[in-house]
């Protein structure tokens, strides 16, 4: 049985870091494209970050407002994803998911396949 679990989240001061990991079981990650999301209460979910699949595209794509801060990554030999983020501001407070989606690319906009139960990230002083 899929199943991804994130981890990682936590309470950080405006300018910290945190790394969110995302561990997939059941499957091996390297032909599955990655993402990162968050939402917010209230609002709706967006994308953060995806890296392409490892015989695919691996180019990474990243929402505007977390460029240069954020880095997503992949193992697949631990079959795990990173989502390591910096500079951190109230405004990166949300629930962060990974998902996976069985193509070799990756985009910020199409639907992915499986999810995670999301790891709650939170920025305050």
């Amino acid at each position: 049985q899929l199943q991804l679990v994130e981890s990682g989240g936590g309470l950080v001061q405006p300018g910290g870091s945190l790394r969110l990991s995302c561990v997939l079981s059941g499957r091996t990650l390297d032909r599955y494209a990655i993402g990162w999301f968050r939402q917010v209460p209230g609002k709706e979910r967006e994308a953060v970050a995806c890296i392409g699949a490892a015989d695919g595209d691996r180019m990474l794509r990243y929402k505007d407002s977390v460029k240069g801060r954020f880095t997503i990554s992949r193992d697949n030999a631990r079959n795990t994803a990173y989502l390591q983020m910096n500079s951190l501001n109230t405004e990166d407070t949300a629930t962060y998911y990974c998902a996976i989606e069985d193509r070799s690319s990756c985009s910020l906009t199409r639907a992915y396949d499986y999810w995670g139960q999301g790891t709650q990230v939170t920025v305050s002083s």
